[in-house]
């Protein structure tokens, strides 16, 4: 996992750059409807399970641990198929189903970082995102009949917050890619 999530970075900076754009858009519009919310959650967690999917496709070619980002990829994937198959949810079954994701994106978030300790510096970073996510999925079970701008707001602060985390924790792993595969270089001696 350690080699195939290193070769990977840019699939953290590009599902961070997902989760800033779409917290920006949430906080530029927050009267947004519940509708917009569902698809906007549904387009995330799909995206998400994807780059997921994608990732645990590339482990398993490397012969590395795949398992967990192919769950996550399950549940992301299928946390969007129920919100796209049935827009007309109601706002606390939205809430159960993005609050569930949430904690199981975060509770696999935290174990890929206590694997990853053994190997790169920076796992704190994924340790982080996974707390934020495991936070949003407790606040959203917690407040269940909170409005759907409360939910659009902190939807919002939870794409930006992870978003930030999933971009630095890309660049951090760029530069131990940089490093682990770019050995010395060896001269050849003049004839």
């Amino acid at each position: 996992m350690r080699l195939a999530l290193v070769r990977n970075w840019w699939s953290l900076v590009l599902r961070g750059i997902l989760g800033i754009v779409l917290g920006l858009i949430t906080f530029a519009w927050p009267g947004i409807t519940l509708a917009g919310i569902v698809m906007l959650f549904g387009a995330y967690a799909l995206i998400d399970g994807i780059f997921s999917i994608a990732g645990a496709v590339r482990a398993m070619q490397a012969h590395e641990r795949w398992g967990a980002l192919v769950f996550e990829g399950i549940v992301g994937i299928g946390a969007a198929i129920v919100t796209i198959a049935w827009p007309a949810i109601t706002a606390i079954a939205l809430v159960y189903v993005i609050g569930a994701w949430a904690l199981v994106t975060g509770a696999f978030e935290i174990a890929a970082a206590v694997r990853l300790r053994k190997y790169i510096t920076g796992e704190w970073l994924l340790v982080l995102s996974g707390i934020a996510s495991m936070v949003f999925g407790f606040l959203m079970m917690l407040v269940p009949l909170a409005g759907a701008l409360v939910i659009a707001l902190w939807f919002g602060a939870y794409a930006l917050v992870t978003g930030v985390i999933l971009i630095a924790l890309g660049v951090r792993l760029r530069g131990l890619r940089n490093s682990l595969f770019s050995g010395p270089t060896v001269t050849a001696p003049a004839h």
